[in-house]
Parts: C-alpha cells; structure tokens; sequence
C-alpha cells in the first residue's frame, strides 16, 4: 500500500507542478506531426524549451573560441602592463639623473 501512494503522492505532484501538462503538449504535439522527426527526443527537447543537440554543439565551440582568443588579449594586456611598468620606471630613473644634473656637483663641507 505505501507503495501506490508514493507513486499516487508523485503524480500529484508532476499535475500540480505544471510537468503532465507540458509533457502532454509536447507528445500531442509530435503525434499531429506529418513529417515524424528524425530524432523524438531532439524535438521534445526543443519543444521543452532546450537547445538542440547541433545549438549545443555551436555554443560549446563559441565557448572555446572565446576563451582562447580571451586568453590571447590577456596575453597581450599583460605584456603591455609591463611595458607600460619599464617605460614608467626608465622615466622615473631618466628624470632622477636629471635634477641631480641641474643641482649640479654637491660642494665639500
């Protein structure tokens, strides 16, 4: 007995959830299909709201082709980083030489 109202206690749920009623769409609408789909579980998918095998597949490579050409730009931003650090350093050490030229020689005391 615990077992049929277990099983009675889940069908109440995927009612009252919205699931019978979405999954029942969903068939209804594959059977009024003339031309059956190569693939019923790719179809309901769709239907269900998921992305297609192919969409998946697409999207999985732009997540790829994104991240190597984010690693490449973070590439270049850090050599520029450290480009920018030298310059900024060589300037700082330039214009040090500089003001101790124009104080000139320190006299003895």
């Amino acid at each position: 007995m615990e077992k049929e109202a277990k099983k009675e206690a889940f069908r109440k749920y995927l009612e009252s959830s919205g699931v019978l009623d979405a999954l029942t769409k969903v068939l209804v609408a594959l059977y009024e299909q003339n031309d059956k789909p190569s693939s019923a579980i790719e179809f309901i998918q769709q239907k269900l709201g998921g992305p297609t095998l192919a969409e998946y597949e697409k999207l999985q490579a732009e997540v790829s082709d994104l991240q190597i050409r984010y690693n490449e730009l973070l590439a270049v931003h850090q050599d520029k980083c450290r480009e920018h650090e030298e310059l900024k350093n060589t300037h700082m050490h330039a214009s040090s030489k500089e003001t101790a030229k124009e104080e000139g020689p320190s006299e003895g005391l």
